[in-house]
């Protein structure tokens, strides 16, 4: 039905042929659009996107494992040799299936709700400044290598709570109480000593996360010109990511030996 003139007109219509009022696409339709080449939903494509990188870029480390110690974390490296790209490279290399099975499961639910939360630019920005505080804090905090996706995932999990300080309101308290158990257990699961996990990159990560997100706000009240502004950021964002794999391509073609790990 046409909210102007009331004449019943079909789901698809996006012009009332009656009265000529723009009709705004049904809600189901926003939360829920076609999916891409009926394969990837639109609402989580990003998040898709990241996720097969993942794995192509884990398939390739089992081809070759000097791509592994090509790329990641590596206090010695970062400090005092200055490949600061390995902060970047680090968030997308794993270190066996368990590992990057448990990180994609959780980044291909969490990452979406994040993406539908905060639109595609914000989210590329959050997952990226969340993977680099991460191994940053962890390359001055430990000398241990480590690599993973999780110091981003941590990012993720402080983006929505910064989501439930913002909104005000008893749903926005539900989703920062959800949350920060999410975190706690995330921290948590580091301190049992079961696995060598680097608990300082998801602290460095959760803490990134959650400063860009409570700044950046969701899109609903940001202006058009705020709106250029995080897409210009997350452009810089993917063309740094893509530059940091190409000095880890650079890196692999002169490297010698790979390193002992410790996954994140």
């Amino acid at each position: 039905m046409c909210p102007q003139c009331r004449a019943f007109i079909t789901t698809s219509d996006r012009v009332c042929p009656y009265c000529d009022e723009k009709v705004a696409p049904r809600v189901v339709d926003e939360r829920n659009p076609a999916a891409i080449m009926g394969l990837i939903p639109a609402a989580k494509f990003t998040t898709s996107v990241i996720v097969f990188l993942n794995i192509a870029i884990y398939i390739g480390c089992q081809i070759n494992d000097r791509l592994t110690s090509a790329g990641l974390k590596n206090s010695y490296a970062v400090l005092l040799g200055h490949q600061w790209w390995r902060l970047v490279t680090a968030g997308f290399l794993h270190g066996g299936l368990l590992h990057i099975g448990m990180n994609m499961w959780i980044l291909n639910d969490l990452g979406a709700e994040v993406e539908r939360t905060y639109g595609t630019a914000r989210f590329l920005v959050i997952y990226f400044v969340s993977t680099v505080c991460g191994f940053l804090l962890s390359a001055y905090m430990s000398l241990n290598p480590s690599l993973g996706a999780s110091a981003g995932i941590l990012g993720l999990i402080g983006a929505m709570i910064a989501f439930g300080l913002r909104n005000r309101t008893q749903v926005g308290r539900d989703i920062r109480s959800h949350y920060v158990k999410w975190a706690i257990y995330g921290i948590a699961f580091g301190l049992l000593g079961i696995f060598s996990v680097d608990n300082w990159a998801h602290i460095g990560g959760l803490a990134g996360g959650m400063a860009v997100a409570y700044v950046a706000g969701t899109p609903v009240h940001s202006s058009r010109l705020g709106e250029q502004v995080w897409k210009a950021l997350a452009t810089v964002a993917v063309l740094l990511t893509a530059f940091s794999f190409w000095e880890m391509y650079v890196q692999f073609i002169g490297q010698a030996q790979p390193l002992v790990i410790s996954p994140v």
